[in-house]
């Protein structure tokens, strides 16, 4: 009997809703849909995607594809530059290795350019040699001698021992040099080649030619020395150290920088005063050599070495004195 009733009830069909209201009717509880919203449909149809479209331009898609290799590219090296011309980093060793070698670090111009002829000396730097050169002048393009242009350092154990720039082959704003300890020996200003304090005089009152440069350094007699022709060519160069004239001395033909003469002074200008120079080189009119001391050779009074037949040679004895510092 008991089973009989319990039968009939357990297969009843009921209908069981999901909707935590009981109140609320079936119908209003299927209605609401808790997993769609309106900001996942488009034109109120359902979509896979809840992230908005956004469309642009052509050029902005380039635009930005652009910044974008440009963010990937590797920052461009910055273009060395002196006094708006494009320089090169050289270097160059001398004396024994160790602590005792001598490191010049230095810049010079990548495309050659004319020179002042007017200035002293120029500075090169020899790529076959690696060295820097000092010279009056050059008669023809050497694709081995670079000029010189920028900073200048000289280190010698890690240590500066000089500073300085070149301009266009010449020496430039100041020049410094210390001893093994850091202490200042010297400092010198130069513009373009020529110490601030030099003595120079023109020829005319336009002053666009130059006739001589004496070198004067804290009232002294101290640096590169030059006197010029008229027409602009030299007639004589040399150096002086500490008041007195050092090294070699030329004296030039007049035309195309070409040297007669080669006279020789002391080493120092610490040691006495030489007061009558050694001739130890003659050039004639084509640069060829005809007597050089240490060579051993002597052409002079051939016919080969003749400048012009029958014309007197006139052998300068010493170089030309030079004007006493003007007053300020």
């Amino acid at each position: 009997m008991v089973l009989c009733t319990l039968l009939p009830w357990a297969c009843t069909r009921k209908s069981v809703s999901f909707n935590s209201n009981p109140e609320q009717p079936i119908v209003a509880a299927l209605g609401a849909d808790t997993l769609t919203r309106t900001a996942d449909s488009l034109n109120g149809k359902p979509s896979l995607s809840t992230a908005r479209k956004v469309v642009i331009t052509k050029e902005q898609e380039r635009a930005a594809k652009e910044a974008e290799k440009e963010a990937q590219r590797k920052p461009k090296k910055k273009k060395k530059v002196f006094l708006g011309e494009k320089i090169k980093r050289g270097f160059a060793k001398s004396g024994p290795k160790g602590r005792n070698q001598v490191v010049e670090v230095f810049y010079f111009l990548k495309t050659p350019m004319p020179l002042n002829a007017y200035a002293p000396a120029h500075y090169y730097f020899d790529t076959k040699k690696h060295k820097i050169l000092k010279l009056a002048a050059i008669e023809e393009d050497e694709p081995s001698l670079k000029i010189l242009h920028g900073p200048y350092k000289k280190l010698q154990n890690n240590k500066v021992i000089e500073t300085g720039y070149y301009a266009l082959g010449t020496r430039h704003l100041r020049w410094e040099r210390f001893d093994k300890n850091g202490v200042l020996l010297s400092k010198v200003h130069y513009e373009m080649g020529f110490p601030r304090d030099a003595n120079v005089s023109y020829y005319g009152e336009d002053r666009s030619l130059i006739n001589e440069v004496v070198p004067y350094v804290n009232g002294k007699l101290e640096g590169d020395y030059a006197k010029f022709l008229i027409n602009g060519q030299a007639d004589w160069r040399g150096q002086f150290e500490n008041g007195k004239r050092v090294g070699v001395w030329s004296k030039y033909w007049g035309f195309r920088n070409r040297r007669r003469y080669e006279y020789k002074y002391g080493e120092s200008g610490y040691d006495p005063e030489v007061t009558e120079p050694e001739l130890i080189r003659e050039f004639n009119r084509n640069a060829t050599v005809i007597y050089d001391k240490e060579k051993n050779i002597d052409k002079r009074g051939q016919p080969e070495a003749e400048d012009r037949p029958g014309m007197r040679r006139s052998v300068p004895r010493a170089a030309p004195k030079v004007s006493p510092k003007r007053s300020k």
